[in-house]
């Protein structure tokens, strides 16, 4: 298959990621102009800079409610995206996803907790879902890596994060079915569905800090990824530890799935389908594709939540919808093309 330049590939996202986000800044109950959206961005960067014939609602429509939403989805999707490249690489699956140890079942469980028996309601505030469904995640990955054991496998540790996964999301429908009142049911499978529409600047420096610090050190470390694709032995003969690697790369990608479910739901599809668009512009190589799947993660959930909140307004649908409606069939279609590949 043909590969792109990469300095090309990532100019164009560039450019498109921006205009994107101008559009979806635009979108709204309140519609505002593109050249309004620009000149209001420029003046907030650059106070001065532009003579002001907006009114300052118009501002506050931007900073304060529809940028930290454009702004979240990208870092939601950049770190899906990344998460999912590298359990691909990590595993040699083409299926895996960044949820692969139960960590999205296990944030699923502490929201249901915490709506349903209300533990902790309000102890941090506007923070405390976040914080519950990010705590419920790490709870998930400790609790397949205790059963899994020090000594297991990278294929044990799996199965016991689907299972501890299972496990969870039975808890969750248990407690929804047993004991959820009112409307406490349709709160939770809104969150599970996946959302931007509580999005605050605070909620965007969890998730941003930790795509960082993951993808500066795997790019580090791309080198030795990519000896994974060579196979066990040829990585051991180099001098690279797979199995320990692979654990490493594992964990890290639990992590970064579970500070961008804790502040979106568990949006699907995102980790599973953009790294193969990557890859099909780029290559494999850990230090080429990174940059572009981030981006194109990012450029892909920004698009994705435009079209959730315009599709049919007043109503919002959850952007795990729009994500599951268009990656399902577009992944399909990928498995069919290239079947071989995959089997």
């Amino acid at each position: 298959m043909r590969r792109f330049a990469l300095p090309a590939v990532l100019v164009a996202l560039c450019v498109a990621l921006p205009l994107a986000a101008g559009l979806a800044l635009s979108v709204g109950s309140v519609k505002l102009p593109l050249a309004d959206v620009w000149a209001i961005i420029v003046n907030g960067i650059a106070p001065g800079a532009i003579e002001p014939w907006w009114p300052p609602v118009r501002e506050a429509i931007i900073f304060d409610a529809r940028m930290p939403r454009v702004v979240l989805a990208m870092v939601v999707g950049a770190a899906l995206a990344v998460a999912g490249a590298v359990a691909q690489t990590a595993t040699r699956n083409p299926l895996a996803d960044p949820y692969l140890l139960g960590v999205s079942n296990g944030a699923g469980l502490a929201v249901v907790l915490l709506v349903v028996f209300g533990f902790g309601a309000g102890l941090f505030g506007t923070l405390t879902l976040p914080i519950a469904a990010f705590a419920g995640a790490l709870l998930a990955l400790a609790v397949a890596m205790v059963i899994s054991g020090r000594g297991g496998s990278i294929v044990v540790l799996l199965l016991c994060g689907l299972a501890v996964g299972q496990t969870f999301g039975a808890v969750s429908s248990i407690i929804l079915f047993g004991w959820a009142k009112g409307n406490q049911t349709e709160q939770v499978l809104f969150w599970l569905a996946g959302g931007f529409g509580d999005a605050r600047w605070h909620m965007v420096a969890v998730p941003g800090v930790v795509l960082l610090l993951v993808s500066a050190g795997i790019m580090m470390a791309g080198r030795w990824i990519d000896l994974l694709h060579a196979g066990d032995d040829s990585a051991a003969a180099l001098g690279v530890n797979p199995g320990a690697l692979r654990m490493v790369l594992l964990l890290v990608v639990s992590l970064v799935a579970g500070a961008s479910v804790a502040v979106a739901g568990g949006i699907g599809f995102v980790g599973l389908l953009v790294p193969h668009g990557a890859r099909a512009l780029v290559g494999a190589a850990t230090r080429r594709l990174l940059p572009v799947a981030a981006l194109l993660g990012a450029l892909f959930l920004v698009l994705c939540d435009l079209l959730a909140r315009s599709m049919a307004p007043p109503i919002e649908v959850p952007v795990g919808l729009i994500t599951a409606a268009i990656g399902g069939p577009v992944f399909l279609y990928v498995l069919l093309r290239h079947r071989r590949r995959f089997g």
